[in-house]
C-alpha cells in the first residue's frame, strides 16, 4: 500500500484529472450506443448522467490545468453531448441536455 500511496503521490493533478475525464468520456460513449453492441449497450438515462458528471469536471478544472489541456476534454464531452442529442428520441430543448447546465447550449 505504501508504494501504492507514493506512486499517486508521483502523479501531477493534470493527469488524475485528465484520466478520470477520460473513464467519463468511455462510459458515456458506450452508454450513447458509440460501442460494438449499441442494441444492448445503450443507455441515455445513464449516458445522461456520465456526461453532465464530466461537463462539471471539466468545467471546474479547467482554469486549473491550462487551456491546451482542458481543449481536447472540451472537445471530446461536446461530441459526446452531440452524440447524445442524435441518439435521443425525444430531444431536450437546446440549454438543457446533459451537461448544458455547465457547458451552455450544444447544437
Amino acid at each position: 500500500m505504501a508504494d501504492a500511496t507514493r506512486d499517486i503521490a508521483d502523479v501531477p493533478a493534470v493527469e488524475v484529472i485528465g484520466a478520470a475525464a477520460v473513464h467519463l468520456m468511455s462510459a458515456a460513449a458506450v452508454k450513447c450506443g458509440l460501442a460494438d453492441d449499441p442494441a444492448a449497450q445503450t443507455d441515455l438515462d445513464e449516458a445522461r448522467k456520465l456526461i453532465t458528471a464530466l461537463a462539471g469536471l471539466i468545467t471546474a478544472a479547467a482554469p486549473e490545468i491550462s487551456d491546451s489541456h482542458a481543449r481536447p476534454l472540451r472537445d471530446g464531452l461536446r461530441t459526446l453531448q452531440l452524440a447524445f442529442r442524435e441518439a435521443s428520441t425525444v430531444p431536450d430543448p437546446v440549454g438543457k441536455g446533459p451537461g448544458e447546465k455547465w457547458t451552455g447550449p450544444v447544437t
